[in-house]
């Protein structure tokens, strides 16, 4: 895994953003689309605002795909990740193939119907986050690092529904909704190449564990380490705990 440490979280969210539009011509050059996957979250925000800045990508030949939503939450509500992507993503670039994770729908109907299409071929780059509980998507402590099925219904844990409530999504934690469709871990890794951007000093602790502790379904983040082709990308807050080597 290559770590990469910016000044500040505007320059990370560019250099994050560099990245991501290269993957997406690379793919659209060798195969004609790219196959992406887009996490959600206020850790994302400056990065796909970068992103979406790259107005002369081929966004018309990206097939997208998204981590993970709420069970049980309408898309007009301000957490839903499906309406995040939509305005934050699909819409300001004109992304034609959105492969949306409804959450009002029949939760297996959807883990199923969602996980053909994201199966159907390889994944070319796949953008992602840590929570502060070391969650990858939303695959909370102690993760289910054997499954090799696509998307997951899960149990979203205390710590993880606090920090929805920490970032202004929910009123409380009563609202929060407790389950919600994940993206796999070995899913995730099924991608050719993944970006992880992690802004901020309250992901300190998640980050250093992701990075220095032992690979662990109790870190689910930390299975990043055993992809080939991982670029995490830290600012001074969420680097600070890292060791010095790091």
């Amino acid at each position: 895994m290559t770590i990469t440490i910016l000044p500040d979280g505007g320059s990370l969210a560019a250099a994050a953003a560099r990245q991501a539009a290269s993957a997406i011509v690379r793919a659209v050059e060798a195969r004609g689309r790219a196959r992406v996957i887009a996490a959600t979250g206020a850790s994302q925000l400056a990065f796909l605002e970068a992103l979406t800045s790259w107005t002369d990508l081929p966004w018309d030949r990206v097939e997208l795909f998204h981590l993970d939503e709420y069970v049980g939450l309408p898309v007009t509500h301000r957490a839903s990740f499906r309406r995040y992507l939509l305005d934050r993503l699909v819409e300001p670039t004109g992304i034609r193939v959105f492969h949306a994770l409804d959450g009002m729908g029949d939760p297996q109907a959807v883990c199923r119907a969602v996980g053909e299409q994201v199966a159907a071929a390889p994944v070319d780059v796949a953008f992602v986050g840590i929570g502060e509980n070391g969650h990858l998507a939303f695959n909370d402590p102690p993760a289910d690092f054997e499954t090799t099925e696509p998307y997951l219904i899960v149990s979203l844990d205390e710590a993880c529904r606090r920090q929805q409530v920490g970032e202004g999504w929910f009123p409380d934690l009563a609202s929060v909704p407790a389950r919600a469709i994940s993206m796999s871990c070995h899913r995730i890794l099924q991608s050719q190449e993944i970006i992880c951007v992690v802004p901020d000093e309250r992901k300190a602790k998640a980050v250093r564990a992701a990075c220095e502790d032992e690979i662990s379904p109790h870190v689910p983040a930390s299975i990043l380490r055993t992809h080939p082709n991982v670029t995490m990308y830290l600012d001074p807050g969420s680097a600070s705990l890292l060791s010095e080597e790091r």
